[in-house]
């Protein structure tokens, strides 16, 4: 559970005083309320930004997103918010890094173990779910043919059937 601190009011005051939209771009790299936020650890205001429509995807000037400066900054509080909140943690930024590959070459591990621990995961889904259509569409075409064997040496030129 977060705790309403003063500083979280402020950031979200300071971004709506200046008449910035919750999706619009604060500056030349293009970031938003969420990507400051992020940026700072100031999951609170994350959480608010999220919950009133801001683009949990949405990519900056260089690529990234709001779960990329999270990473960046080793706020695993910003991590969480933005997983709860169905980020995607998969987009690479325009140097082709993932958030988990900032994460470990900024050197925070907790943020490193968590994010690949999500993507291991999220890929034995994705496996477990492509192998279930895969025994499916085997079954439907087992259960469509006959299933005997038709033996080459049968005797008195008739077809043997072993089933």
């Amino acid at each position: 559970m977060f705790l309403l601190e003063t500083e979280s009011l402020d950031c979200m005051s300071d971004l709506f005083e200046s008449g910035f939209a919750v999706n619009g771009g604060l500056d030349g790299p293009g970031q938003s309320p969420a990507h400051l936020a992020a940026c700072g650890g100031q999951a609170f205001c994350l959480l608010w930004l999220l919950q009133t429509g801001v683009d949990a995807n949405q990519q900056d000037a260089s690529g990234e997103t709001p779960m990329h400066k999270a990473a960046r900054s080793g706020s695993l509080e910003c991590i969480s918010v933005l997983m709860a909140k169905n980020a995607q943690f998969g987009i690479c930024n325009n140097a082709g890094q993932t958030p988990e590959d900032i994460a470990w070459s900024c050197g925070y591990e907790e943020c490193g173990r968590f994010l690949n621990m999500h993507r291991r995961t999220q890929d034995l889904k994705k496996a477990s779910s492509s192998s279930l259509s895969e025994r499916r569409v085997l079954t439907s075409t087992i259960a469509g043919q006959k299933r005997g064997y038709t033996a080459s040496g049968a005797q008195d030129g008739k077809r043997a059937r072993d089933w």
